[in-house]
């Protein structure tokens, strides 16, 4: 490791590592904050123990990244994919639905992936629904411990994460791994985000 980088300020290898996830994040396809910046502290040659920069730092990051780097392109996929979100809203309604993540948040890129929020008595309700529907899905993992089950479908422009947690939960604050409380939205303020 270079000298100057075991004498780096704490502030400023926290804002290189937020830097350097959020690229990856934008470039590699990486969902995962946390392997995103373990990651971009080896590529930097910090320290394991390198005190890493939060998820908020590193989605402000990647929304510059993207800013910057697809300017022109990244309005336009954002709004495409928010149009897919507020299709499968409205679809989904009966399991009161709500989008939260990337799409959510604004920090797409063509990795990304919609998620949806829903709320059943039941996984096995929402699956004979897709059925019903002849909407094809596949099995996810959930990532949270209250998740019943992930489906996933396809839409024409991304995959759709939907996430399915008992009817109680709707009322519980879901946070981000950081403790960070998850943004949500129904589909009338998507409808007017477009």
């Amino acid at each position: 490791m270079p000298r100057h980088d075991r004498f780096r300020p704490a502030s400023a290898a926290r804002a290189s590592i937020a830097s350097a996830a959020a690229r990856l994040m934008a470039e590699d396809g990486i969902t995962d904050y946390h392997h995103a910046k373990k990651k971009a502290a080896r590529q930097l040659g910090l320290a394991d123990h390198a005190q890493f920069p939060d998820n908020a730092e590193v989605e402000a990051e990647l929304r510059a990244y993207r800013s910057l780097y697809h300017g022109e392109q990244h309005p336009e996929l954002l709004a495409a994919l928010r149009r897919a979100a507020l299709e499968l809203l409205e679809l989904l309604a009966d399991f009161r639905p709500w989008l939260t993540g990337s799409v959510l948040d604004g920090t797409v890129g063509e990795h990304s992936s919609i998620d949806i929020l829903l709320f059943a008595d039941s996984a096995k309700e929402v699956e004979i629904f897709l059925l019903n529907h002849k909407i094809s899905f596949a099995h996810g993992t959930p990532r949270h411990d209250k998740a019943e089950a992930v489906l996933v479908v396809e839409t024409v422009v991304a995959d759709a994460n939907l996430v399915i947690f008992p009817v109680a939960c709707e009322r519980i604050a879901l946070k981000h791994r950081d403790g960070r409380p998850r943004e949500r939205i129904k589909a009338e303020p998507l409808r007017a985000l477009l």
